[in-house]
């Protein structure tokens, strides 16, 4: 049996655990939720003081708690219902669910690359399904391990809006705004010159090629075989429009959630 189907006091654990990387995440507001000083509960208890409003810094951890237990849903391959939500995380909060649910939301599809749709609105039940389609994320080797298709969204978007090539220092001009920089470790995306330029290679998702003619020698990213299979440059369109961002908008609206701003 999944533990996520365990008593209460045993599936609060494995979110809390989420804690480190939702306060790199989210910053000194998620941190101060996730910490092992915390209560045991995914939500700070102090917050049960707010009434009727919240401040930013509330919802920010609210958001970064409910954040972790859909990506501990999606690790599981698990459905959720707005009950569970309410129940382990938002139990204080109920009436703040909607706007905690629409940011936790667009960060799953953002930062992650993980869209959470509805499936029955009788029983408010929803998946969690990889933006676009891809698959990259299909297995994650670890508990640790996080999503990493929203970078990828992204770059596969830019490269459609560069017409179907997208020079190097043009990605990381864009990466550069959600404080994505090659040779740099981030929390997420780890080491990101080498998912970009071998990982995804290697997977099919991206080209990698130098430009012809070029001295001294440029490179640029195109769309792989991989992507063409899984997705469609129209779909990228229709994401771009579904999240209201173009270019080099779409990565401030991630660095923004990475933040919790």
């Amino acid at each position: 049996m999944s533990e996520l189907r365990q008593p209460e006091a045993d599936l609060q654990a494995p979110v809390q655990a989420q804690g480190p990387v939702e306060a790199q995440l989210f910053g000194a507001a998620g941190e101060e939720a996730a910490s092992p000083s915390s209560s045991s509960s995914p939500v700070t208890p102090s917050f049960s003081a707010y009434a009727e409003s919240l401040p930013q810094e509330a919802l920010t951890v609210l958001k970064s708690d409910l954040v972790a237990f859909l990506l501990l849903k999606y690790r599981t391959k698990e459905p959720i219902s707005k009950a569970e939500m309410l129940n382990m995380v938002l139990r204080d909060h109920r009436d703040h669910f909607p706007v905690v649910f629409s940011r936790a939301s667009k960060c799953m599809q953002l930062v992650f690359g993980v869209d959470v749709k509805e499936v029955d609105p009788r029983e408010c039940t929803y998946v969690l399904v990889p933006t676009l389609g891809l698959t990259c994320d299909a297995v994650l080797s670890d508990g640790q391990s996080m999503p990493k298709a929203g970078l990828l969204v992204l770059i596969l978007c830019q490269i459609a809006l560069y017409g179907d090539h997208a020079p190097e220092e043009e990605v990381w001009e864009l990466l550069s705004i959600m404080e994505v920089y090659a040779g740099k470790q981030h929390c997420i995306y780890g080491e990101p010159r080498e998912l970009l330029t071998k990982v995804w290679v290697q997977e099919g998702y991206l080209e990698y090629r130098q430009v012809p003619h070029c001295d001294p020698a440029r490179y640029e990213f195109l769309w792989g075989p991989r992507a063409y299979a899984e997705t469609s440059k129209w779909q990228v369109l229709e994401h771009l429009l579904s999240v209201n961002t173009l270019g080099p908008t779409s990565a401030e609206g991630v660095s923004d959630e990475e933040e919790g701003a």
